[in-house]
């Protein structure tokens, strides 16, 4: 054992590892004087700097050039058995009526009419094969409520449905569901959301209906009309329809984007076979468990109709989705020519094959059988999907623990002092390594703070590469940094190749624990950190006599960095998708929520994961002056340039838009006294900014929209006293209230109390009455000490209590009845019979019709730059008292 006073030797570099100094330990001399570092070495077994950077360089690049390539690849080849052109004659044809709110003639008639004759065409083609086709068009009544946006309560009311049963002449007893909806938001085409998977589904349901041989199972295709009202359709299929009983599990299409690939980002729950079916019958695979794991956990503000048949009619499914350039979803941009014919083709091909497979399968005749048990499923590049069964990963993950132990215990297998100073030193590393990503986050963060108060935040939404080049400049410069003074400072004497050694054990060993921590959440996106122990590993392995022999050769760094490029290229379409998904998310996520911090976060984030093994190259380069010096002044010119306002966020380029989204409402506010007389009133201009730079770069176009006019949220009034289409006002705080002239809907409302009834045990139920529009939002306030214990909808249980409010979103189809329900509250022992039990507020939505617009809504639209896009209708808000 070596005393504190013994002076180490240092051997030959080339030939023997080095160890560094313990945390907190100094080697002394036998005169007790602090021992002085000897300084760094240059060796040869080492890289030059320029070799280094441009090995990095070449590797980060390559594979990002890789996964653009495999996202464009739409097809490889296709059967040629799903006709494209055909599908795109019917999106043209759907989308060309405009946009097709629920309760609309374009959604309720002109569409309604087009697929039914589109559909008895496929009937009428097919009379004579082994299939018969059954139409039923449902236009259901119900409510329920749903976890979303903060819960609430829906209530519609004779939306529509066309269901479509396709089944073998002898009948069928199983069948499967293909789910698509056919309206739209407001002043959108709905192209992509959700005409085009119509689209596709009329001619999955024409191939279908025109095979030779008869299927074994039967298929119900679902054109639903009211999903954009938060999934009231596919609930009132699911809970209500007959043929509802015979469904075993679905297929739901649907767009978070428009066009390129659709992905499966959610299956199940559990029934692993459903992810079996798709794997061996897809076409042109693209999915991931990562997405179903993300999504499920409510980190994205969206939902679908997977939600209402998983939730109301425990039945399992696959849901389909396109995600690229979101941006443009549930704009005036979402139209037919932005989406590639390939695209339809791909998710064409898709389906037809998924479908045929399923309704041949012996599992859909007894799902229940195969249900237990999820599966891990994952793509590369498109070309083919890995899957296999969560146990099995646990098995293989905990595998490639067990490896990562071995392979780190033998290192500690040497004599008691010299295993003891390797954990030292790999715990002082794994702290080294684990610091500099914090600061660096920190500093990131940091910067991105100070763009957004400079008055720069979302300059990154039309130029994406602008937000890597400054952040992630700054990311990859703070970790190089911190790990040049680590090694100059404080591993003074120790070689670069123990160095890189070491610090390959410690991105080992963190991915390890990250692979543990998956697993032991029952998590399947735990083969991301699997791929990220298993491949390095496997590669280090099959060099490690090379890089003894050698050091850091030419030849090792790119053997090296080819043992990484299946997990990396992996980890980079991941990278690819979130940055897909969430930059867009960023410009409609509201105004309390800074973006820059999120996107800052996510690019630190994957620049923090691309390190984990990269900064082997650190430690096997002899200097990083330069390559820091490089990324320095790329961070000071891009920070320079942002600050002085060269990167505009928004974009009207026709060829690819990026607008400002605005929602924009000419509301009439009326205020009741407890009598039913009006006590005031006002009418104005009501904007609302759905992202952080609020109306920053509107109001130099468009001066009265300033903070002189900003609207506040009034406490004591349900929902801040303004007509709110969604209970979103947590989310979106910056308003503004321009006065405006009242308006004058040809349909007003008409609301009036039904009943007062008290009950003998002291609760008071009141019954009313409203007749509207097709959209109508009902808020609902107790008064102080009261309590709402009983209402009309849903269960009767009163349901998502948002800060003492309650929020009921109603909407109906044509020919719906007024609008009765019911209210029971209860008051509180102390209160007197006079006052006021509950405050109530209805608010009226004109999505279409002559009452959608008014002439100060024009007028003040055609001020609006191009790069907006204002979202405009008009509406009233009504507030009383009881």
């Amino acid at each position: 054992m070596e005393r504190d006073t013994t002076v180490r030797r240092i051997r030959p570099q080339q030939n023997q590892n080095q160890t560094g100094p313990d945390c907190g330990d100094e080697a002394a001399a036998p005169n007790g004087l602090r021992r002085r570092k000897p300084k760094p070495e240059v060796s040869s077994g080492l890289l030059r700097e320029s070799s280094a950077a441009l090995l990095l360089l070449g590797f980060v690049v390559l594979l990002w050039v890789l996964v653009l390539l495999s996202l464009q690849q739409l097809i490889i080849s296709s059967p040629g058995l799903f006709n494209a052109p055909r599908a795109r004659k019917h999106l043209e044809r759907i989308t060309s009526v405009g946009p097709r709110t629920v309760g609309s003639p374009e959604n309720e008639i002109t569409t309604v009419n087009y697929l039914l004759e589109q559909i008895e065409q496929i009937r009428s083609e097919s009379r004579t094969g082994p299939h018969s086709i059954t139409v039923d068009v449902q236009r259901p009544t119900g409510s329920f409520s749903i976890d979303f946006l903060g819960g609430f309560t829906s209530y519609y009311d004779r939306v529509t449905n066309i269901a479509v049963k396709l089944e073998p002449k002898t009948t069928a007893q199983h069948f499967m569901l293909a789910n698509c909806h056919f309206d739209s938001v407001a002043n959108s085409p709905g192209a992509s959301d959700d005409a085009v998977s119509c689209s596709v589904m009329l001619e999955v349901l024409h191939s279908l209906a025109n095979l030779s041989a008869p299927l074994k199972h039967g298929v119900i295709f679902l054109f639903n009309g009211a999903e954009e009202n938060i999934l009231q359709a596919s609930h009132g299929f699911i809970t209500q329809h007959p043929w509802a009983q015979q469904v075993r599990a679905f297929i739901n299409l649907e767009a978070a984007g428009v066009g390129g690939k659709e992905v499966v980002f959610q299956t199940g729950p559990e029934n692993p076979w459903l992810v079996q079916a798709y794997v061996r019958s897809a076409v042109h695979p693209f999915a991931s468990v990562v997405g179903q794991e993300v999504f499920q956990s409510g980190v994205i503000p969206s939902d679908t109709d997977f939600r209402i048949y998983r939730d109301f009619g425990n039945i399992p499914g696959i849901d389909l989705a396109f995600i690229e350039n979101g941006f443009i979803y549930h704009t005036k941009y979402d139209t037919p020519e932005r989406i590639h014919t390939d695209s339809i083709q791909r998710a064409g091909d898709n389906i037809l094959s998924v479908l045929k497979h399923l309704l041949m399968s012996e599992e859909l005749a007894d799902s229940s059988a195969y249900r237990h048990g999820n599966m891990v499923f994952f793509d590369l590049l498109g070309v083919t999907v890995v899957a296999y069964p969560a146990r099995v990963g646990t098995i293989i993950n905990l595998m490639a623990a067990v490896a990562t132990v071995i392979y780190l215990g033998r290192k500690c297998r040497m004599s008691s002092a010299a295993g003891g100073r390797y954990l030292r030193e790999l715990a002082c590393a794994v702290c080294v390594c684990v610091m500099s990503w914090f600061v660096t986050l920190l500093t990131v963060l940091i910067v991105a703070l100070l763009v957004t108060l400079a008055g720069r935040s979302m300059f990154w939404y039309t130029h994406f590469y602008a937000a890597v080049c400054l952040y992630g400049s700054a990311a990859a410069g703070k970790i190089l940094l911190i790990h040049t003074l680590a090694r100059n400072l404080y591993y003074g004497g120790v070689s670069g190749v123990d160095l890189a050694e070491r610090f390959f054990d410690v991105g080992l060993l963190l991915w390890c624990g990250v692979l543990l921590f998956f697993t032991q959440r029952g998590l399947c996106s735990a083969y991301v950190p699997m791929m990220m122990v298993v491949f390095p590993l496997a590669g280090k392995l099959l060099l490690s006599g090379h890089f003894r022999a050698r050091g850091a050769s030419l030849q090792y760094s790119v053997l090296y960095l080819m043992g990484l490029s299946v997990p990396y290229v992996h980890i980079m379409f991941l990278i690819w998708v979130v940055f897909e998904i969430f930059t867009p998310i960023l410009g409609r996520s509201g105004t309390e929520i800074p973006p820059d911090v999120v996107l800052a976060s996510l690019i630190t984030l994957a620049t923090v994961i691309l390190s984990s093994y990269l900064m082997h190259f650190i430690y096997l380069s002899r200097s990083t002056k330069r390559i820091l010096a490089g990324l320095g002044s790329v961070f000071a010119l891009m920070f320079v340039l942002v600050c002085c306002g060269q990167f505009f966020p928004y974009s009207a380029d026709p060829s690819s838009p990026r607008p400002k989204r605005i929602f924009i409402q000419h509301s009439t506010r009326v205020f009741h006294a407890p009598d039913g007389s009006v006590q005031r009133s006002d009418s104005g201009l009501w904007i609302n900014s759905l992202d952080y730079s609020g109306m920053q770069h509107v109001t130099p176009l468009v001066p009265e929209i300033n903070d002189s006019v900003r609207s506040r949220c009034s406490e004591q009034l349900p929902y801040c006293g303004f007509p709110w289409f969604l209970p979103v006002k947590f989310l979106v705080k910056k308003n503004w209230y321009l006065p405006a002239p009242p308006v004058a809907p040809r349909d007003p409302l008409e609301f009036k109390l039904l009943s007062r009834h008290e009950n003998e045990w002291g609760s008071v139920k009141i019954s009313f009455q409203a007749k509207g529009p097709t959209h109508m939002s009902l808020y609902v306030r107790p008064a102080a000490g009261a309590s709402l214990i009983g209402w009309s909808f849903g269960d009767g249980t009163p349901s998502f209590d948002l800060s003492g409010e309650y929020f009921i979103f109603y909407s109906h189809g044509l020919g719906a009845p007024a609008w009765s329900f019911w209210f029971e509250v209860q008051r509180s022992s102390d209160a007197s019979p006079d006052e006021d039990l509950i405050s109530l507020a209805i608010s009226s939505h004109y999505f279409s019709g002559p009452d959608r617009r008014s002439e100060p809504l024009e007028a003040l639209l055609q001020r609006f730059p191009a790069w907006a896009f204002p979202s405009a209708w008009v509406s009233t808000y009504h507030m009383y008292r009881y």
